[in-house]
């Protein structure tokens, strides 16, 4: 089992850009900022306006990285214990890589830093208490996929999880750590997930059997069966998502469109419907959304 794999495939000609070169390609997470709110797209993609990551974020991000390093060692290792003993080594290593995110803590105050890494330590029981990880054995954990449709979109992201049976059906899992509203956080999980289901059905040629979320805050999972007809349409929904950026970016027409998610949006200072100006529209060369950041995958 690999738990850091990579996976590309191209159907379409390729441009002139110099060999090497990052093609533009569309995320789970920035396709849904701009299905959610086309102006969200524009700061994030486009302007890349800074964004104060909480401690729920983190919190998220150091839990998926304990799972993938879970299933790194030998199967009967994988014990709840064995678990949370991950769980402070694998933030220094976050925090080594990312510095700044060890500012969200006060200067030498060890207690709250303890008491956050307890609270990461339910979510990883959360975990043990939806599934016994001695008896799996994934396929891939953190799968980097990346596939250039007929039409030209490139679809590009992170999978927390892929399964495979020696029957060869595939279950795609991710893991969902935060506090959004459930029904909201479901339909974009939900979203993210046929994302992955496109990718993979169009790499391997396969429909993954099972979609799964698993909620590890109230120990729930979520399962859904996709067909291929509804991956075909969830794929013209992705295109169509896609030329509507590019128009977008030709014309530096993004709009706001304000919803109760507005709460939970840093940019309210910059947004119209809050009394903000956008920055000046730095123009559109080429769009590129870039890659998916661990904060994007830890919700």
């Amino acid at each position: 089992m690999s738990t850091v794999s990579t996976e590309t495939a191209t159907t379409a000609a390729t441009s002139g850009r110099p060999a090497g070169a990052r093609r533009p390609a569309l995320s789970p997470s920035r396709a849904s900022d701009f299905k959610q709110c086309p102006l969200l797209y524009r700061f994030r993609a486009v302007d890349k306006l800074p964004e104060a990551p909480t401690k729920a974020q983190l919190r998220g991000t150091l839990v998926h990285s304990v799972l993938e390093k879970l299933f790194g060692l030998p199967s009967a290792e994988r014990l709840p214990e064995r678990a949370k003993e991950l769980l402070a080594p694998a933030w220094s290593e976050l925090s080594a890589e990312r510095p700044e995110w060890t500012e969200l803590f006060a200067d030498d105050d060890r207690a709250e830093v303890d008491d956050w890494l307890a609270s990461a330590a339910k979510l990883v029981d959360g975990y043990f208490g939806l599934e016994d990880p001695t008896r799996l054995e994934p396929e891939a954990c953190e799968l980097h996929v990346e596939i250039e449709l007929d039409s030209g979109v490139r679809l590009r992201g992170y999978v927390d999880r892929v399964d495979v049976a020696p029957t060869g059906e595939i279950r795609v899992v991710d893991y969902k750590t935060g506090a959004a509203p459930r029904e909201i956080g479901e339909a974009k999980a939900m979203f993210q997930m046929k994302f992955y289901a496109v990718v993979l059905w169009r790499l391997r040629g396969v429909v993954p059997r099972q979609l799964k979320l698993m909620y590890l805050t109230d120990g729930q999972s979520l399962a859904y069966t996709p067909d291929e007809a509804e991956l075909r349409r969830f794929e013209r929904t992705l295109e169509a998502i896609w030329q509507a950026i590019l128009r977008a970016g030709k014309t530096g027409d993004f709009r706001p469109n304000p919803s109760k998610l507005c709460g939970w949006c840093d940019h309210q200072a910059h947004c119209p419907s809050f009394g903000g100006t956008p920055p000046e529209y730095p123009g559109w060369p080429e769009p590129d959304p870039g890659e998916e950041t661990p904060l994007d995958r830890a919700d």
